[in-house]
């Protein structure tokens, strides 16, 4: 039997990490409870921290609405 890959979409990843960043559950908590390795998730962290800047930049190019939306979403966090 083959296992299917799960996809996780940028937002699920977001909201994952952000279970440990800022609500401080436990890793092996997080993984488990999502069925993702520690590596995966320390893979999507440094990818979060390495890339994150992007995001603002993107920010700065777009239109008003895209800043106002971007926001709302870090907001959210």
């Amino acid at each position: 039997m083959t296992a299917t890959r799960r996809h996780f979409t940028a937002q699920e990843k977001v909201q994952i990490l952000r279970l440990n960043l800022l609500e401080h559950q436990p890793v092996s908590e997080i993984c488990d409870q999502y069925k993702v390795s520690p590596s995966m998730f320390y893979r999507w962290q440094k990818d979060f921290f390495e890339h994150g800047a992007a995001a603002f930049e993107q920010a700065l190019k777009g239109s008003d609405r895209t800043a106002q939306k971007l926001q709302k979403e870090v907001t959210r966090l």
